[in-house]
């Protein structure tokens, strides 16, 4: 058999290197796609996460059970919707509420204003000591506080009711009034109120004209706070209410014997309230922009 030739190999010669395979294009468009909207994404789910549980009061509030409790869905009804208060002393309740959360937004926006001031204003002794006290309400857990609240009624023998209730949500409210304003004041200028008073402005017209208008969101950030925690309050309430009852422990007492259809429609109405006041207030921020942006721009082309 002949033998055939074969080349002969070099055994200094190296082999050339595997090419590396190609990236995929699509998984790295998604991923830098990823990257640059990982922020959104995460305040999406974030909003999606705080919005479902209203969405499902909602959703339930048009359902008609066949039982007492309205936690699954039956049939499509408005029945609750006609009769928001079809259900015994509810709508009192619901009034009751309000009117506490009313009169504890007024009486804590007050006094966490004066107090505000002084404290970002003013120096004096105890001013530290003021500032832990202030705190503390916010820090301590709600159940000290409804019981030494409940203590200090029972020891002064003040009958439970309306004004104890009042007495202690003005007293937890203040705390995030004073903040609110605090921090709005703190980050005012001090030289705007020194040039009204150049301009021979007394102390009460900057203080209405110039010192009031610039501390206005802190304090109503501080009263729409003190609102909503007052009417949503019950653990304190509950220790001082006496007999009274209120929207709060109304729901509680009846998801005890079964949550009627109404109270889904008392909260989805509150809820839609509530985002109808903060679009209001945007818009409202929305057009004074743009007057004052129009305003500037007309004196510019004048000038």
């Amino acid at each position: 058999m002949a033998a055939t030739d074969t080349p002969a190999q070099d055994p200094t010669a190296t082999t050339a290197p595997a090419a590396a395979p190609a990236p995929r294009r699509g998984s790295g468009k998604g991923l830098r796609w990823l990257r640059r909207n990982l922020v959104t994404l995460a305040g999406l789910a974030t909003l999606a996460y705080l919005i479902l549980p209203n969405v499902v009061v909602m959703v339930f509030s048009f359902n008609k059970p066949n039982g007492r409790f309205n936690y699954q869905w039956t049939r499509f009804s408005t029945d609750a919707w006609t009769d928001p208060c079809g259900v015994a002393d509810m709508c009192g309740s619901l009034g009751l509420s309000l009117e506490i959360a009313v009169w504890a937004t007024v009486g804590a926006t007050v006094l966490g204003t004066m107090i505000a001031f002084a404290l970002a204003r003013y120096r004096f002794r105890a001013r530290a000591a003021v500032n832990t006290l202030i705190f503390l309400p916010m820090a301590m857990p709600e159940v000290v506080m409804a019981a030494s609240l409940a203590t200090l009624f029972l020891n002064m023998g003040i009958q439970f009711g309306f004004w104890t209730i009042l007495i202690a949500h003005i007293m937890f409210c203040l705390s995030f009034v004073v903040t609110a304003v605090k921090a709005r004041v703190m980050s005012m200028d001090p030289r705007l109120e020194q040039a009204a008073q150049d301009l021979y402005a007394t102390p009460v017209q900057t203080f209405l004209r110039v010192t009031l208008p610039i501390a206005a969101p802190g304090i109503a950030a501080g009263a729409l706070l003190s609102f909503a925690l007052s009417f949503d309050d019950f653990i304190i309430t509950n220790f001082n209410a006496g007999s009274t009852v209120t929207f709060p422990m109304f729901v509680w007492g009846s998801a005890q014997r079964g949550t009627p259809v109404q109270i889904n429609v008392i909260g989805t109405a509150m809820f839609l309230v509530a985002v109808l006041c903060v679009l209001a207030g945007q818009l409202a921020g929305t057009r004074r922009k743009h007057s004052k942006h129009s305003k500037h721009s007309k004196r510019s082309k004048r000038s």
